[in-house]
């Protein structure tokens, strides 16, 4: 199994060389964002361990243009950094997973091996309704050609309304898909994502994308004149 390791601090990159090389891994390391974007693309890995504060280029940057070029090596990200803002931008660059500093080097590997047994996932299909576009793989949402930015629970809420476009999803069924099983979010959390969503998507268009089924929950579809 090769793994990139991009990581400006020496001494934990090279702690974190010697360890997945003393469990099988094959680990090829650099030390600024250019070199392990070069690489990235140039090369074929398992998996790549990314930090965020990088020189020459950021992690988040790194990523990005990692997804962009059409590489899909999953990543994981590390950063000194904390709180969920953080990870959120980590996760809408395109990484898979997101390790904050200090870590254990066993949570470490138990991430790693599970990126890598779901391998490189293929480029996403773009999700659409009438001229509303998401894209799961970059994270952006269009309406014809007007860029839509969203906030990363409204970009997954909108994306579970997607999936099922033309259906009725209950709140229920938008919390699971959503939020994580050890959150527990406040009953009206899903009615103030629609409203937020209606305020990006519709309301500035004209539209009426999103409909409410009472007591039941939401059904996306075909756009209606405001």
């Amino acid at each position: 199994m090769r793994v990139l390791v991009v990581e400006d601090d020496l001494r934990l990159a090279g702690l974190v060389r010697r360890g997945l090389t003393a469990d099988g891994f094959a680990v090829q390391v650099c030390h600024d964002g250019n070199q392990g974007l070069a690489l990235g693309k140039a090369r074929a890995f398992d998996a790549i361990v990314l930090d965020i504060m990088l020189p020459g280029r950021n992690g988040y940057r790194v990523c990005a243009d990692l997804r962009a070029a059409q590489v899909w090596t999953p990543i994981l990200m590390l950063t000194a950094k904390d709180g969920v803002y953080d990870e959120a931008e980590g996760l809408d660059t395109g990484a898979d997973d997101y390790l904050t500093k200090p870590f254990s080097y066993v949570v470490l590997v138990a991430r790693l091996r599970a990126l890598i047994r779901r391998g490189q996932a293929a480029r996403p299909a773009l999700l659409t309704a009438g001229d509303l576009t998401l894209d799961p793989a970059t994270r952006r949402c269009h309406r014809g050609p007007a860029e839509i930015r969203l906030t990363s629970k409204e970009f997954q809420v909108l994306e579970c309304l997607l999936r099922r476009r033309e259906e009725v999803v209950s709140r229920a069924e938008v919390i699971e898909a959503v939020w994580d099983s050890a959150e527990e979010p406040a009953p009206n959390l899903v009615e103030v994502y629609i409203s937020a969503l209606r305020r990006k998507i519709d309301a500035p268009f004209g539209r009426r994308s999103i409909t409410t089924i009472r007591s039941v929950g939401y059904r996306l579809g075909a756009d209606g004149g405001a």
